[in-house]
């Protein structure tokens, strides 16, 4: 006959050694090394300027 649910001793849960913030670094770490690295954007031939921005003097 199969032990219930009820008859299975429960567990006592164990903390990880690792903190979410590392784990997640990790993972964004093995990600960013798994990927080929990327193609360089194409050059312009011409430079981009920069918008210019307005500034409204004070009265």
């Amino acid at each position: 006959m199969p032990a219930s649910e009820r008859d299975v001793p429960a567990q006592p849960s164990v903390m990880a050694g690792v903190s979410m913030r590392d784990l997640l670094a990790s993972c964004a770490a093995a990600e960013a090394v798994s990927r080929p690295p990327r193609e360089p954007a194409p050059c312009a031939t011409e430079p981009v300027e920069a918008p210019r921005v307005r500034r409204q003097e004070a009265a």
